[in-house]
């Protein structure tokens, strides 16, 4: 008796921590657009066929140095199909209050960013930008930031193939093969 309760419990707790995305992908992430730190438009479209890293990132956090990581992939991997497109947000302890104008001038002169960046957007919530309400839909809980600098890479097909985050720096060897891997397929 006491097994078959066990088993019950087991299966009901599962089933609590499931990732709840649908995964229809009704969508792909090349359905959706941002606008850059100029006000142009930036289509996600444009990058059919790589694999896409997007960071929601912010000026003033305490992993703010991570740009430097990022701008190192996005160089080292770049010329293999690697797109890094930074997101910023002042959701998280309004880390981010600077206007376009200013981010683009820190990213470029304090990291010598060179990798797309969109102008500041919501990333969370009800007034979350659709990418990432589309991200939570198909992926589920992960795919929805807790805090700066969380990573979704998308494959070469559109859709989640997985998520980082804060905690994992992008040069990271587990973050670098998740990469590698996309890349090569």
């Amino acid at each position: 008796m006491f097994s078959k309760i066990k088993k019950i419990l087991t299966i009901i707790v599962m089933f609590m921590f499931t990732n709840a995305a649908s995964g229809n992908y009704d969508k792909l992430a090349y359905d959706f657009h941002f606008n850059d730190l100029d006000g142009s438009p930036l289509n996600l479209s444009e990058f059919k066929n790589n694999v896409i890293v997007i960071t929601n990132v912010a000026s003033q956090c305490g992993f703010t140095n991570q740009y430097e990581d990022l701008q190192n992939i996005w160089e080292k991997y770049q010329k293999s199909g690697l797109i890094v497109i930074g997101i910023p947000s002042n959701d998280f302890g309004s880390q981010e209050p600077g206007n376009n104008k200013e981010i683009k001038t820190f990213c470029e002169a304090k990291f010598g960013i060179t990798f797309p960046m969109t102008e500041k957007v919501i990333v969370m919530g009800q007034d979350a930008h659709p990418f990432y309400k589309w991200a939570k839909e198909n992926h589920g809980k992960s795919a929805i930031p807790k805090w700066n600098f969380h990573k979704i890479i998308i494959n070469k097909k559109g859709k989640i193939a997985e998520t980082f985050s804060s905690i994992t720096n992008p040069s990271s060897k587990k973050f670098t093969t998740v990469l590698e891997k996309l890349l090569k397929s």
